[in-house]
């Protein structure tokens, strides 16, 4: 009775007002305001597991390629509260967005993989070269699959020019590098 609740209601308005303030406050490098929307969640009775996902998809969206194992400690942590529940999973629910949030941001592997699948829903972007298909039997040898690859690891720091996407893909630029990564 002496414990005053936020006003939160779970499947309601302030589930999704507090939620997004949550993500927000992670993606923009706030720690003491991911922690203060964390904890408003936890006391409104959010499920653990539903706010470690949020963690995982920060992690993987919006740090990305700047600090890769922010996805490893953010998944980390949704395994062990399955191990461990509440209440000490507060504590790796903390731990994982604070994590999170103190982390370099890049959301450049995020913005990759949309425009990819826009290419790949929306244009006829042409066939595999046949030098980098498998080929599993000799027939598909013959027919010309796999001939002319070069295998990277045999050429001096294991990378050699070579087509890899398709003729009428050529030139495409998916993944731009941030200063971040």
């Amino acid at each position: 009775m002496q414990n005053r609740k936020a006003i939160f209601d779970r499947n309601g308005e302030q589930h999704y007002d507090n939620i997004s303030a949550f993500i927000k406050s992670m993606r923009g490098s706030d720690p003491d305001a991911t922690v203060f929307y964390l904890a408003r969640a936890i006391n409104g009775g959010e499920d653990p597991l539903f706010l470690a996902r949020r963690i995982v998809i920060c992690a993987s969206e919006d740090v990305g390629m700047a600090n890769p194992h922010a996805l490893v400690v953010a998944n980390s942590a949704m395994q062990a509260i399955h191990m461990i529940g509440m209440p000490e999973a507060r504590i790796l629910l903390s731990e994982a967005a604070i994590y999170v949030a103190t982390s370099p941001k890049s959301n450049a592997s995020y913005m990759a993989i949309n425009k990819a699948l826009e290419d790949v829903t929306t244009k006829d972007t042409g066939e595999i070269p046949m030098h980098i298909r498998n080929a599993p039997v000799e027939k598909m040898k013959e027919l010309g699959y796999s001939k002319g690859y070069l295998y990277p690891h045999d050429f001096p720091g294991n990378y050699v020019e070579q087509q890899y996407l398709p003729d009428k893909m050529l030139g495409t630029k998916y993944y731009s590098q941030t200063k971040n990564e």
